[in-house]
């Protein structure tokens, strides 16, 4: 009897559930109601811009693959390269050294990372480029003692040498926490057991830690990476022919101002367009599995484990 009555009664509990459940569902007519006036809005926008003819869409077709805009292109992707290389190297050695245990050199890093981050970039570029005002020759040789060898800075410093130092130092300075905060993300008990085996802090860097790191430092990297691409327009103020520079000859000629700076837009947009797919496709890359709980393994008498760097990045 009381089976029946279950049986019953189930027809009817679910009905009742699927109520629930529908009642707590968001209307769908008012989600297609936004899509068709969010489109309507973009659609409106994008006319008006492609119709008005303040922007010069002529004259951004004229100059888009112009010799000069390319040029200052290929400066512009050359230094956001050589300064994320150099970058990354010196932020890599900033972060082991600022979580040494040697008070020098953890004080040092400190140090250097408190005032590159502590200033504008500008500044810093400007500083470069005038350090012969400062620094009229650069040397070697034996603090308060003889001289070896020196240079006239003007003839070191040249704008080139000065965005890339700039960018740089700069970069290294945000690197070496975005790496530090990897390092840290890695369980103690990695450290720990690394050194049970013998093996020496930079080989237990290289081969355990740092390739477990990985899964928290691309991420960021990328943004970096990003943000270097546009940080490289700053250089135009010392005289260096990246794109922003080489689009500011044109206009200076051609009085075509927005035209022009609508040429160096669209390029920033479309590199940087292909940077967040290449981020995207890595990001998901290092988070296809859960490596946080698969980082250390216990053992069975539960201590934990070392894990390889071929099977952490797997």
């Amino acid at each position: 009897m009381s089976s029946n009555s279950r049986n019953n009664a189930s027809p009817s509990g679910d009905a009742g559930e699927r109520d629930v459940a529908n009642a707590h569902t968001p209307f769908p007519k008012g989600r297609v109601a936004a899509w068709i006036v969010t489109l309507a809005i973009a659609a409106y926008w994008a006319w008006s811009v492609a119709r008005n003819e303040n922007f010069g869409w002529h004259v951004v077709a004229q100059y888009f693959f112009d010799p000069v805009v390319i040029s200052g292109l290929y400066v512009s992707l050359g230094l956001t390269v050589v300064a994320m290389v150099l970058g990354i190297v010196f932020g890599l050695l900033l972060a082991i050294a600022r979580m040494s245990k040697d008070t020098l050199a953890s004080t040092l890093a400190s140090l250097f990372i408190w005032f590159f981050r502590g200033t504008p970039l500008l500044v810093q570029l400007i500083f470069w480029y005038n350090l012969s005002t400062l620094f009229p020759t650069l040397s070697i040789g034996i603090p308060f003692g003889p001289t070896f060898v020196s240079w006239d800075t003007n003839s070191v410093i040249s704008p080139m040498t000065a965005a890339i130092a700039g960018l740089a130092l700069n970069e290294a300075a945000y690197m070496a926490e975005i790496i530090r905060g990897g390092l840290l993300s890695v369980d103690r008990g990695q450290f720990e057991t690394a050194e049970a085996f013998g093996m020496t802090r930079i080989r237990a860097l290289r081969r355990i830690i740092i390739p477990q790191a990985m899964r928290s430092i691309v991420p960021p990297t990328g943004n970096q990476l990003i943000s270097m691409i546009k940080a490289t327009s700053l250089v135009s103020v010392i005289a260096m022919a990246d794109l922003l520079y080489s689009v500011q000859s044109i206009y200076n000629r051609t009085f075509e101002v927005v035209p022009m700076l609508l040429v160096a837009v669209i390029w920033y947009l479309l590199i940087t367009s292909v940077l967040n797919i290449g981020q995207s496709y890595i990001e998901r890359y290092y988070s296809r599995a859960d490596r946080r709980t698969s980082g250390t393994k216990v053992a069975a008498d539960g201590t934990p484990a070392l894990v390889p760097a071929q099977e952490a990045g797997q």
